[in-house]
């Protein structure tokens, strides 16, 4: 059985990005299809490769439930367009930065995360880094609310 590969892509790859990959993944599990996902997060920028997520992305995760600490930031590489089916990034800026760099045949695989929450009304995932907690709190809230419409998503058009 063929695994759908999911890429979750933002800025520096320690906040936002690394909590969609923890709640996505989470919630796959919870339902009994974690076999069927490979799941990963990146980012744009080299600025934290290597480290765990935000401590404030851990702690707010962590009370939901949600473990991001074994995680480790990293950059999107090229390979990465040809070998994930999905690359959902958190922002337009992202967004621009990966069609740039993206084959133009591979292009269609890149969208915006909250493209799967449209009751959300908004398309962009908020950076929370500069803020305080209630920016972690935000994030989780529209990272769950896009994690239950792409996996609906997933499963209404037959891929999963």
């Amino acid at each position: 059985m063929r695994k759908i590969k999911v890429l979750f892509v933002c800025m520096g790859n320690i906040c936002r990005s690394p909590t969609a990959e923890g709640v996505f993944s989470n919630l796959v599990s919870t339902r009994n299809l974690a076999e069927r996902f490979q799941i990963d997060s990146a980012g744009t920028h080299a600025y934290h490769i290597g480290d765990a997520p935000d401590l404030r992305a851990q702690k707010a995760a962590r009370d939901r439930g949600v473990e991001l600490k074994h995680l480790r930031a990293r950059k999107v590489v090229s390979a990465d367009f040809e070998a994930f089916d999905h690359i959902l990034v958190m922002d337009d800026e992202n967004h621009a930065i990966l069609k740039e760099a993206c084959p133009v045949d591979l292009s269609h695989k890149i969208r915006h995360f909250l493209d799967y929450a449209p009751h959300l009304n908004q398309r962009e995932v908020p950076d929370p880094y500069y803020g305080g907690s209630y920016g972690f709190e935000r994030v989780l809230d529209m990272v769950e609310e896009a994690s239950a419409g792409f996996l609906q998503t997933l499963q209404q058009t037959g891929e999963l």
